[in-house]
């Protein structure tokens, strides 16, 4: 049950980033204030997400995903298939990616219980392409769980975005690597993206109601 808790907020947490000018330059400030904001939507709107559990998806959509770097983490799934797609082929994958982590995200928001995130302080330099920010859950009654979010510069426009996590050791994109790219190799990326598709014309489920 323990491993169950910690993959859904490996999942909640992946995205848990917006995109404010001054925050998109920090990526200290950028995991703090969207934590904050993502859950105080949690909070407040918890009457529409019982009503409709899709809600879910729209918090998910307009106050986590902009600030991960999907084409990014799309890319790396593709991993050495990339230059054997075209770039038709590589968009429509990027978009079903993106998708597929909306639902994922939101099937694993759908187990919030009002745990308290605690983010790590630091800072660094104009030089430093790569951040690692620590990330700690609390909830009453239950042991800590420790997360590090990766983070990467663009180097053009200078905006941090999330590319990844881990947990206890595991990372999110080399599972989703692990998961994906084997996949895409047997099957082609065209039929790996109608799956994901698939994936995403699905109901929110709340990961807590199988345990």
């Amino acid at each position: 049950m323990m491993k169950k808790q910690l993959m859904s907020w490996l999942l909640v947490l992946t995205g848990l980033f917006a995109l404010p000018a001054l925050a998109a330059t920090d990526p200290y400030l950028l995991v703090d204030q969207v934590a904050q904001r993502t859950f105080d939507r949690l909070e407040q709107e918890q009457g529409k997400i019982s009503a409709n559990p899709e809600h879910l998806r729209t918090i998910v959509r307009e106050e986590m995903l902009p600030a991960v770097d999907v084409r990014f983490s799309a890319f790396r799934v593709i991993g050495s298939q990339l230059n054997k797609t075209t770039a038709e082929q590589r968009e429509r994958f990027v978009e079903a990616f993106s998708d597929y982590l909306v639902v994922t995200y939101a099937d694993a928001l759908a187990a919030y219980k009002q745990q308290t995130v605690n983010i790590g302080k630091g800072a660094v330099g104009p030089e430093d392409k790569l951040a690692t920010v620590p990330v700690t859950v609390l909830e009453p009654n239950k042991p800590e769980i420790r997360l590090e979010f990766k983070l990467r510069k663009n180097g053009r426009t200078g905006e941090w975005k999330v590319f990844d996590m881990i947990a206890e050791g595991i990372s999110l994109l080399s599972a989703k690597q692990s998961e994906l790219s084997g996949l895409i190799r047997q099957k082609g990326i065209d039929a790996v993206s109608r799956q994901l598709r698939e994936l995403t014309s699905k109901p929110v489920t709340p990961l807590d109601t199988a345990q």
